[in-house]
């Protein structure tokens, strides 16, 4: 059987030409050490599907004419799909979101580094491996029994009903947000949802507000699903209300991304009336808001939500570990039938069914709450410590926004361009990086350059370590003074 498709392939390959002779059984079998039974009978099969052609006291010949082309990847192009608009679409937006990410990362591999020492690097990675209580964590796995899952509870494709539940619960609880299981359907990630409503809400010739500077994955999503992108300003307050010509608004009010601004009161009723006159839907993704460390958690929109208009979207990804996609969505009656009927289509079943009942009974016992007030204890600290060096050590190049939340810093540069350019160089070179904010832009506004400062990754030594390579290296190009 071995012999037969490897010979197959190379025929169908083009290794092996048309009119091109085999190697008699003899010498075949010879050759790799087979009887000639086993090479009789793989020249049978070959020649019963037409691979090859045996002519009586003349041997066995690959299939087709003598010096004819040859056939296979070689010698014609892979078929290139007919794609739909909607493909096409989101091959544009492959193409140009992944030249931006190979592009940095060559970027980052051609500067190297000059400094013996590990690299330090402030892009975002979610939260850290040690910070995670792994065995808490392999211990509610275990306790899931998979036999009694299907008798138990049937595995709708809106997820684990007591996981539903929990979250529920917790949302009544945390956020003010009056709902129940069945307003709740699961998804892997908060992602997931957004792209779900995308193409649920939005065609062309419908339009839709995103933040500008905001998440890129919820642009691509409404750019695949056709719709124009409208671009909603932000300022230190968040996203600024206007009376927007549009279908849907994005926004994350109680921690905008990238800047960490919460929206306020004022504003929140701003948008909700907005939605109210257009007719129009309001997605708020409230993604990293769970770890705060000024008090309460702010209250979403879908709290304030009197009309069910608001979708709220939230994940347990940033909170546990990047590759457990667990997102959920809170759906309004309208909507509801209709999203679980898009997710059903997706997903008949859904994935990460043992880790939404061991995400469940965690959560119902308490180690879910013990787990992030430790983690908000830790991240506290940890971002404490980056605020604090980043303003005393880096003489004022950078103002950093204000924040109670989330993983990581946003940070203005309050030099020109070019000296800030200079600088990431530098600090390329030195084995720290940080990333760029300006691939959130989505319309040129003049604004000066912003970074993103992510910390949960790192310990305080690491960050000190950053920092202190950061603020040499701004000493060597004269943009502040020299340390005493």
């Amino acid at each position: 059987m071995a012999l037969y498709l490897a010979l197959r392939d190379a025929i169908a390959g083009g290794l092996l030409p048309p009119g091109e002779k085999l190697p008699s059984t003899r010498a075949l079998a010879g050759m790799y050490g087979l009887s000639r039974g086993s090479v009789n009978l793989a020249y049978e099969m070959l020649a019963a599907e037409g691979y090859v052609r045996a002519g009586v006291g003349q041997g066995t010949f690959a299939a087709g004419t003598a010096g004819a082309a040859p056939r296979g990847p070689r010698s014609s192009p892979p078929a290139q799909p007919l794609l739909s608009a909607w493909g096409r679409r989101l091959a544009d937006i492959a193409r140009t979101s992944g030249a931006d990410v190979d592009e940095g990362r060559a970027a980052r591999e051609a500067a190297g580094t000059d400094d013996s020492a590990a690299p330090v690097s402030f892009v975002p990675r979610n939260i850290g491996e040690r910070w995670f209580p792994w065995a808490e964590w392999r211990s509610a796995l275990s306790s899931v029994r998979p036999g009694v899952a299907a008798g138990a509870e049937p595995a709708a494709a809106s997820g684990s009903r007591e996981l539903r539940r929990v979250i529920g619960v917790r949302l009544r609880r945390e956020r003010g947000i009056v709902c129940d299981a069945d307003d709740i359907v699961l998804t892997g990630g908060s992602m997931q949802a957004i792209a779900l409503l995308s193409q649920l809400l939005l065609e062309e010739g419908r339009r839709a507000v995103v933040e500008d500077p905001g998440y890129t994955g919820i642009r691509h999503a409404v750019q695949a699903a056709g719709a124009g992108l409208v671009a909603g300003e932000v300022d230190d307050g968040g996203i600024v209300p206007r009376d927007w010509e549009a279908d849907v608004l994005f926004v994350t009010p109680t921690r905008q991304y990238p800047t960490g601004a919460v929206l306020a009161y004022e504003r929140r009723l701003a948008l909700l009336e907005w939605a109210s006159r257009r007719g129009a839907w309001i997605v708020e993704d409230d993604y990293d808001s769970d770890f705060r460390w000024g008090g309460r958690p702010i209250e979403p929109l879908k709290s304030l939500d009197r009309e069910g208009r608001v979708v709220y979207v939230g994940s347990f990804s940033r909170s546990l570990r990047p590759d457990i996609r667990i997102g959920f969505a809170v759906v309004p009656a309208a909507l509801r039938g209709v999203f679980e009927a898009a997710k059903r289509l997706y997903e008949p079943r859904p994935t990460g069914w043992t880790e939404q009942r061991a995400l469940a009974a965690w959560m119902a016992q308490g180690g879910y709450d013990r787990h992030m007030r430790r983690m908000r204890r830790i991240y506290g600290r940890l971002e404490g410590t980056l605020r604090r060096l980043l303003e005393e050590s880096m003489g004022g190049l950078f103002r950093v926004l204000p924040s109670d939340a989330g993983l990581h810093l946003y940070a203005i540069w309050r030099q020109n361009e070019v000296e800030y350019e200079r600088l990431r160089q530098a600090c390329r070179k030195a084995g720290v990086e940080w990333m760029d904010a300006r691939c959130y832009e989505l319309e040129p506004r003049g604004r000066s350059p912003s970074a993103i400062f992510g910390f949960a990754h790192l310990d305080e030594d690491q960050i000190g370590e950053g920092v202190a390579r950061m603020r040499r290296a701004a000493e060597a190009l004269n943009l502040i003074g020299q340390s005493n």
